[in-house]
């Protein structure tokens, strides 16, 4: 049965993707418009996250690799039907290349179209499988610009998809270089078999919710009934709304702590700035400071939500009062703000829970993991040089799909 129940209690079943060709098509040049930092170095990459896998399957979570899921929801002819038409749009493509766009990828075998709807084509590699179509849009291009973007940031699979108690938040994407990964998360839980029979309900539905954006790594699972979201750059109130309705609806969330977050890469998630290492405790980066919170919780009728403010010094008591505590632990390493500020940025506070007081981090952020231990908690620390690079730790890189209560 999928389902998540806490951030901290045991993992049982995870996805993570494996870094492939969308990583290698990363350039200096286009690097900025598909959302990272730096250029990484692939092969080293894939092996700090075979790994990161290792790791999970040797304390006895079941990882399911993206790529395999999307390739065996490929095999089935609803489910290519429904990518590739949300894909292939003459909006996007112009009308006249549309068809021979379409006929290129439906004759591709599943191997072949996942690499391509993952790592991105370019003109000349889809004039190796056709003729030029007659298209003014197409023809502008150069022969090594990509028709279809490759999409890096499927690295990151907490964001596209979020599991939330009895269901899952399959969310519209904030940023232009990772909306098409939402269409792929459709299709693998309506249509692949692990996910097709099973019993579930699902809060977001994807690319319907427009601008109205929500991304996991701004969702918290707190427990009890309680989610913790940030309002970050990439999920926007409108969003939230939306999202808060569906789960009051379906009765397994009755309360919603909103922080609002300043609108800046640096704070691009919430769990890049804090996350939840046991049922009360809390690291968050320095650098935060104190948030201005709302408590959402189901209003009169469905139509209406029940809002109330907290001033930014009562961020942590709104989090304890959520928990059902009279407070939180807090943990912070002291560290000069210079310090604070690198290991922030190499995902200090991007902790994994595996297991109350358990958690994976990099093994780059090396104070903050000595603070960590030295405060109680078991810390497997993995290689992160080149991971670490695209500016996303160990939660970013996983979507518990199954997860005990704390």
């Amino acid at each position: 049965m999928y389902r998540v129940d806490s951030e901290v209690g045991a993992l049982r079943e995870v996805i993570l993707h494996r870094p492939g060709l969308e990583l290698k098509r990363l350039t200096p040049g286009n690097k900025d418009r598909l959302l990272f930092d730096d250029v990484l170095w692939v092969a080293r990459a894939q092996e700090e996250h075979d790994r990161f896998a290792a790791l999970l399957r040797e304390r006895g979570v079941t990882v399911h690799l993206f790529g395999q899921l999307l390739r065996s929801t490929l095999e089935i002819p609803e489910a290519r039907k429904y990518v590739l038409d949300r894909i292939f749009d003459d909006r996007v493509y112009g009308p006249l290349a549309i068809d021979a766009l379409r006929n290129c990828f439906d004759a591709m075998d599943p191997d072949t179209l996942t690499d391509h709807l993952v790592g991105g084509i370019t003109k000349r590699e889809v004039l190796d499988r056709i003729p030029e179509p007659r298209s003014i849009a197409f023809h502008v291009l150069e022969p090594d610009e990509f028709v279809l973007e490759p999409l890096p940031n499927h690295l990151y699979t907490r964001d596209t998809s979020a599991w939330l108690y009895g269901g899952v938040a399959i969310n519209s994407m904030r940023k232009k270089a990772r909306m098409r990964e939402t269409v792929h998360y459709e299709a693998v839980y309506r249509w692949h078999r692990l996910f097709a029979g099973a019993s579930y309900a699902v809060w977001s539905a994807g690319s319907v919710n427009g601008p109205a954006t929500t991304e996991g790594g701004d969702m918290l699972v707190l427990g009890d009934g309680a989610v913790l979201i940030g309002l970050s750059e990439r999920t926007t109130p409108q969003g939230v709304e939306r999202l808060a309705r569906q789960l009051f609806a379906g009765g397994e969330v009755d309360r919603i702590v909103a922080l609002r977050m300043p609108q800046a890469r640096a704070f691009m998630h919430l769990d890049t700035v804090l996350t939840m290492v046991d049922p009360e405790t809390f690291t968050q980066y320095a650098g935060l400071g104190m948030l201005p919170a709302y408590t959402i919780r189901p209003g009169d009728t469905e139509k209406e939500l029940h809002l109330t403010d907290h001033p930014a010094q009562d961020m942590h008591r709104a989090i304890a009062e959520a928990l059902g505590l009279p407070s939180i632990r807090v943990l912070t390493p002291e560290q000069d703000v210079h310090s604070a500020e690198r290991e922030q940025w190499d995902d200090g506070c991007n902790t994994l829970a595996i297991s109350p007081g358990v958690v994976v981090t990099y093994e780059r952020t090396v104070t903050t993991n000595r603070f960590l231990r030295r405060h109680g908690i078991e810390v497997l620390d993995i290689p992160g040089g080149e991971l670490g690079r695209g500016r996303g730790g160990p939660r970013c890189m996983s979507c518990p799909v199954a997860r005990d209560p704390a």
